[in-house]
Formats: structure tokens, sequence, C-alpha cells
């Protein structure tokens, strides 16, 4: 299986504003989109790099993923995503090939995204999303 591109990198931070900020002032970076998704228990904010973005994660439950990761491990990357086509077949060929998947079935992200997550467990310590626009 080989993504289309790095769609994103996740970083999980405290403070989304404090973060904004920083990204703005220190690369002059814009931030172009804030949202939030419920589901997930986060609030996120997108900047464009190129052709891949930044997504700053705020966790807006302390029991949330993203708290819960802060907590363990500190602000910093929390996932790396790749864009790829045809998401439920790349789900069925990595766990084909021994990874541990944490979604089974893709479910709805920011930007309006389908995306699938792989355990850290089974990609090297790296928490892995994959990403399909919706069609």
């Amino acid at each position: 299986m080989i993504p289309n591109y790095i769609e994103h990198l996740g970083i999980a931070v405290n403070n989304l504003e404090e973060s904004i900020r920083f990204y703005e002032q220190v690369f002059g970076l814009t931030c172009y989109a804030i949202e939030e998704v419920k589901e997930q228990k986060v609030r996120t904010a997108f900047f464009q790099v190129g052709q891949t973005k930044i997504e700053l994660l705020e966790s807006t439950d302390p029991e949330g993923p993203i708290s819960k990761f802060i907590s363990k491990k500190g602000e910093g990357i929390h996932h790396i995503a790749f864009a790829v086509s045809d998401i439920e077949d790349k789900l069925k060929k990595v766990e084909s090939r021994g990874v541990q998947l944490i979604d089974r079935t893709p479910r709805k992200g920011a930007e309006g995204l389908d995306i699938a997550f792989l355990h850290p467990k089974s990609t090297q310590g790296v928490l892995m999303e994959l990403c399909e626009k919706n069609s």
C-alpha cells in the first residue's frame, strides 16, 4: 500500500489559541480553519505547508484521547496522516500484513475526511491515520 501523500501531521497542544499564535508569529503561517470534532472530543486548527497540513489538536474533554495523550507524553506530535484512495481496501490490506487496526471501518474526521487509525503497537510506535476525501 503506497499512500498518495502525507495529508497532515497531528500535534497535540494544551491551548489552541496560544499554539495558533506560535505558528503564525514564528513561521508566518496562516490558520485557515478551526473546527470542533465532537465525536473525538477535540478542537482542531489547520495550517497549509506545501501539500501537507499541520493539524493542531486541543482536547475538549479531560477524558478525551488528546488529553490522555498529553498527560502521558506531553504536547507534541500525536500522529501522521496519509492520504489514500479507497480507504476500506487499504485498511484490509494493512490488516492482512499484520497491522493492528484501531478503526476497522472509517469514521468522520475534521475537514469532512473519512479517517481510520492504525495502532502504534504495530506501526513502530507511531500512531498512523489513513484519510480519504469524501466523493
